[in-house]
């Protein structure tokens, strides 16, 4: 019995990092979402540093209904900046920064929560920032997560592909034997030209007399 087993040729493993394709429809997916929520920061910061409040003004002042200052209002300018970078640049760094921004909302709304009505509220959130805060976390989560993380990504997804590497190249490897079945199929069984039909088989194209 043979002891050895052949060694096929290392995998080439797909790293989550990697760029997706520029025409790639879960990258244009990335920068748009990135686009948009950068857009809304943008704007939110912009019209709070219009009003010159007090960069670290606990009280604050109003704007669209959420409360904010000069401190909170360049935070939201870069994180606005940011986005749109990501909106430039597209593929797997797009929905990158989509991910880690999104955390970081979500983690800035628990954190500010905690400090509602004390002295250490230095980005004078209250309840409705608090609640905008975590909207746009799940909103840019979801701009970052969709076609990266789930249980029914389809198999030509690359990140399937990179978790699932040897089921991944089994289906490659069915698809091509495939593939090859059927152009050898077709060579086998079509004519050539000017070739005399096939004569018929006995017992057909007699009658019965």
């Amino acid at each position: 019995m043979a002891s050895h087993v052949l060694r096929t040729a290392p995998r080439r493993r797909i790293r989550l990092d990697e760029h997706l394709p520029v025409d790639h429809r879960l990258s244009t997916f990335y920068r748009i979402g990135a686009g948009l929520m950068g857009l809304v920061l943008l704007a939110f910061g912009i019209l709070g540093l219009i009003d010159r409040v007090g960069f670290f003004d606990t009280q604050g002042d109003k704007v669209s209904g959420l409360s904010t200052n000069g401190a909170l209002s360049v935070i939201s300018i870069c994180a606005g900046l940011l986005l749109f970078v990501g909106m430039v640049i597209g593929g797997n760094v797009a929905s990158t920064i989509n991910m880690v921004l999104g955390v970081l909302f979500i983690l800035s709304g628990f954190v500010n929560l905690a400090l509602l009505d004390t002295d250490a509220n230095f980005l004078a959130f209250r309840i409705p920032n608090v609640l905008f805060s975590f909207v746009v976390g799940v909103m840019l989560m979801f701009f970052g997560m969709y076609g990266r993380v789930g249980s029914a990504l389809p198999h030509d997804n690359p990140y399937w592909r990179s978790r699932h590497p040897e089921q991944a190249e089994r289906e490659q490897r069915v698809k091509a034997g495939a593939e090859l079945r059927a152009k050898a199929l077709d060579r086998g069984t079509a004519p050539a030209a000017g070739a005399a039909p096939a004569p018929a088989p006995l017992g057909e194209g007699r009658s019965d007399r």
